[in-house]
């Protein structure tokens, strides 16, 4: 076996979830015959933003059954839960569904644990860095890092997270204001709400939820109104379990418009057999390749532009413990959902004061809040200015957005593409930041498909430069046969 100086180095560019399953993948595939290197300046690998929050009110949006690091073993975190206290500790742990919602950070102690031999082998090097700088050496790239440190590396894989939301620009006065909460993945972000705070929400996804379920859990009284443009609130998960209905790949539909008639048809015929929208929206979303592919560019735009906020809300699912939290504050006056705009915010008191222009009546409606919570969702479009070294790539070049603006540009083989629009051999891109191109890579499942999938083209890219590779991987959870991508 070649020593480590002498093996082709894969660098990968961010520990979260997406690079944290690319590289156990990956050593399962490569067995030794890469050096693998990740890039995450956290003190674990695996959890990211989602899944290194201690807050108890946040918890894994689908049942622990369907979270894994191994597509063809499922119930591999139920059976690591299985091992720990929670059970006896989270007396919220169960569902009304009957299935398990474990509290978000314990999916990250499972991959820690799952990623934790390989750490101690060597065979996963984790570098508690942030990368600053990512140039061309030739055929390859040298990094630098925030330790000082330097790589020169073979190939690159971004895994990068999502870029924290943009403030909306009537809000750009108050960024540094107390009561301003801009990022709530920042630790303790919601400490400064005081109990009987009337808060404002930006946003009415599955972030709103946590909020507003994370701030009963505090004891939090007062009033809470949560905006979006439409008013969608995240939906729950369907009572009891069903199977993915509806074809939406066989014929796929080459405009927006006749996708979104087939699926309202759909959801009649559902209605018909006794079943609810979750089961087409369900064969959707496994079908999301195939639908997104016959699509030109122009009706991806459109899609993202009219139809993502009610696919987001009805795609991404919270867990009914949230869902209760939501109800409950509903039904006791405590919560106001509403479909509105932001127009102007000036200075009242220690607080706000807010203009509302609501989506479906003329006049505007002004509000005093104590606090605004934002959580309009990550600026994709500013994805390649969220960090120094993906702005350097971009302007040399070597990386673009993608055309629909969910994030970087690359080929169905997940390699990068450039400005001039020919991939790169050796620079990848993993995890939701490459769903412009596959359609769907937001969910957990589907990101971890994902993960198994550029792990297979880097152990290619891998052979084909000359390093020979195993017949059969090592870990014996992931099938080396496993199949190409199809979100």
């Amino acid at each position: 076996m070649s020593s480590a100086s002498e093996l082709p180095v894969v660098a990968v560019i961010g520990g979260g979830f997406s690079g944290a399953a690319f590289a156990l993948h990956l050593s399962a595939l490569s067995v030794g015959r890469a050096r693998i290197v990740v890039f995450e300046p956290r003190r674990r690998l695996g959890a990211g933003l989602a899944y290194s929050t201690a807050e108890p009110a946040h918890r894994i949006n689908v049942p622990a059954g369907r979270m894994s690091l191994y597509p063809d073993d499922p119930e591999s975190f139920l059976r690591y839960l299985a091992t720990t206290d929670e059970h006896e500790t989270d007396a919220a742990l169960i569902g009304r569904d009957g299935q398990p919602y474990p509290r978000r950070y314990v999916f990250g102690d499972y991959v820690e644990a799952e990623i934790a031999s390989l750490l101690s082998s060597g065979a996963v090097e984790h570098r508690k860095a942030e990368v600053v700088s990512i140039v061309p050496s030739g055929q390859d790239w040298d990094i630098a890092d925030s330790q000082n440190g330097a790589l020169h590396a073979q190939f690159v894989v971004l895994a990068v997270s999502h870029p924290a939301p943009g403030l909306l620009r009537p809000l750009l006065p108050f960024k540094d204001h107390p009561k301003l909460v801009a990022d709530v993945t920042v630790p303790a972000a919601l400490a400064p709400i005081a109990t009987e705070d009337h808060v404002l929400i930006l946003g009415n996804g599955l972030t709103a939820a946590d909020v507003v379920a994370a701030l009963e859990k505090r004891g939090h009284r007062g009033k809470i109104t949560s905006v979006s443009r439409r008013g969608l609130r995240s939906r729950g998960h369907a009572p009891a379990a069903q199977e993915p209905f509806g074809d939406f790949s066989s014929k796929p539909s080459l405009r927006a418009s006749a996708l979104l008639r087939v699926i309202r048809r759909t959801i009649e015929e559902a209605k018909a057999k006794g079943l609810t929208w979750h089961a087409v929206l369900d064969a959707v979303r496994g079908q999301a390749f195939a639908i997104w592919r016959a699509l030109p560019v122009a009706e991806r735009r459109r899609i993202v532009r009219l139809a993502r906020p009610f696919w987001d809300a009805h795609r991404f699912r919270i867990a009914p413990q949230v869902e209760d939290a939501l109800d409950r504050a509903i039904a006791d006056d405590r919560l106001a959902i509403a479909a509105a705009r932001l127009k102007r915010v000036v200075p009242e008191g220690n607080g706000f004061r807010v203009t509302l222009s609501p989506r479906h009546t003329p006049d505007d409606q002004e509000q005093i809040f104590d606090a605004i919570v934002v959580t309009t969702g990550p600026a994709h479009e500013g994805i390649l200015q969220s960090q120094p070294f993906l702005a350097a790539l971009a302007d040399a070049g070597y990386l673009s957005l993608c055309k629909t603006g969910l994030g970087i540009a690359c080929d169905l083989d997940a390699r990068v593409l450039g400005n001039h629009g020919a991939p790169a051999e050796n620079l990848f891109v993993a995890g939701p930041l490459a769903r412009g191109t596959f359609g769907e890579l937001m969910g957990l499942p589907q990101v971890t498909e994902h993960a198994v999938f550029v792990a297979q083209q880097v152990a290619s890219a891998l052979q084909s430069a000359g390093t020979p590779l195993p017949e059969a991987p090592l870990h014996p959870n992931l099938d080396p046969n496993f199949r190409r991508l199809a979100v």
